[in-house]
């Protein structure tokens, strides 16, 4: 999967993204589990948005992302709202040298992206090596529904006047994973002719269970899980699940 070029587009196709969904649930977690420090680490940031958003509420953040484009869309915003987040490019099933957080996230379903059960147990622990004693993990993925009854099968389409796009969505090689084939037409306000850009994004969920059985593995504490947003259980329609999880 390449973000070569998805990177300086995303933002116009996610300016819709419940951002500050995010940021108050995050912030709400913290206040309900006690969590006084302010020092954030963003694991797979994309574009800074949220990063810059959680700096914007005061939080002490870095950016960890994989993409070197997305990192420089990431920079150029976050001095643009006069902050200086330091980004790093690294996988987060690689992440070292760090130090050490109050709180981690891996916001956005970015999990997802994992394509094996090795990286994201790997995730995990080295998301346990950054996280202070007492510390948070907090991350959302998409659900089993969402990948099999929602994405897989379906074709989704945008038509504006800058940017267009056909996604078709296919079941992927492994249970619950779906493959996103994205095809973009970028207006060339120069030519005023479109480019075309072809992007394929693989993702990959499972069950709740094995999440959990992942994070007490890795010597976490399963505080909530919850979905949509919320503070109730996953039902059987729902489409993004959240947990919580505390350094012990």
């Amino acid at each position: 999967m390449s973000y070569e070029h998805f990177a300086y587009f995303y933002d116009e196709l996610m300016k819709d993204a419940p951002y500050d969904e995010w940021v108050e649930f995050v912030k709400n977690r913290l206040k309900t589990h006690h969590i006084d420090g302010v020092r954030l680490l963003d694991l797979a940031c994309g574009t800074g948005e949220l990063s810059v958003r959680f700096a914007k509420e005061g939080f002490a953040v870095t950016g960890v992302d994989l993409s070197s484009d997305m990192l420089s869309v990431a920079q150029s915003k976050s001095e643009g709202a006069g902050f200086r987040i330091p980004f790093y490019e690294q996988n987060m099933a690689d992440l070292e040298g760090q130090g050490q957080f109050d709180l981690i996230g891996i916001f956005c379903d970015s999990l997802n992206y994992l394509q094996s059960e090795e990286e994201v147990e790997q995730t995990f622990a080295a998301v346990f090596q950054h996280l202070k004693i007492g510390g948070l993990f907090i991350f959302d993925v998409h659900s089993i529904f969402k990948i099999t009854q929602v994405f897989t099968n379906q074709t989704f389409a945008l038509n504006d006047e800058r940017i267009c796009y056909i996604w078709n969505s296919f079941p992927g090689e492994f249970p619950n994973s779906v493959e996103h084939e994205l095809s973009f037409f970028l207006l060339d306000e120069g030519t005023e002719q479109y480019d075309r850009i072809d992007e394929l994004h693989v993702q990959r969920t499972y069950p709740v269970e094995q999440y959990t059985n992942w994070l007490k593995s890795a010597g976490f504490e399963v505080l909530e899980v919850s979905a949509d947003f919320a503070t109730t259980a996953p039902q059987a329609d729902s489409e993004r699940i959240f947990f919580v999880a505390r350094k012990k």
